[in-house]
């Protein structure tokens, strides 16, 4: 059953229940959108890449999103 939106927000406000009034299935995180950028990288830092990623078990992808997130934090 809908609930109108102060009812929502005090709700939320509260630390209340709100899955059951939301549809997970269309929600979007905002500025979360990936875009494509493409950078150059020297071979020996690829490599280098690769060599920390399979240490950590991860994709080059998953390290260099980790380490420059890190760094905008």
């Amino acid at each position: 059953m809908p609930i109108k939106a102060a009812e929502f927000d005090r709700l939320f406000d509260e630390g209340g229940d709100i899955s059951e009034h939301v549809d997970w299935g269309k929600a979007v995180r905002p500025n979360r959108e990936p875009r494509r950028v493409n950078v150059d990288f020297p071979a020996w830092m690829v490599d280098g890449l690769d060599a920390r990623a399979a240490h950590l078990g991860i994709t080059r992808q998953a390290l260099i999103k980790m380490w420059i997130a890190e760094k905008l934090e």
